[in-house]
């Protein structure tokens, strides 16, 4: 399957359990929700559960940009991601033990 931003709604559907990869070979995650920019009819973004934890701090699950997709087939292949993913705590957040349960990568 190639990549296209474009896609039927069966097809969106066929995301969801793939394995996530790296370039590299390094295993991501896998997807767990597929994001849909429904102005512009288009993928927006992967949420990537199951997170590798020597990649993805505390192995919360992450949305990645389509745009960081290089293919998609038996698995997905990331053009990039980055060596290390960290959770960051917001400055006014009020109860110090909340965390985020998905990070947002942009």
């Amino acid at each position: 399957m190639e990549k296209e931003t474009n896609l039927p709604s069966e097809e969106i559907t066929s995301f969801l359990k793939l394995p996530v990869y790296t370039r590299q070979g390094k295993y991501v995650g896998h997807v767990r929700n597929v994001f849909l920019d429904m102005d512009e009819k288009r993928v927006s973004s992967l949420l990537i559960t199951n997170t590798n934890p020597s990649l993805v701090e505390g192995t919360v699950d992450v949305a990645v940009p389509y745009r960081w997709v290089n293919s998609v087939g038996d698995i997905v292949i990331l053009s990039y991601f980055p060596d290390r993913v960290t959770t960051k705590k917001k400055e006014k957040e009020t109860n110090e033990n909340e965390s985020s349960e998905i990070d947002v990568i942009d």
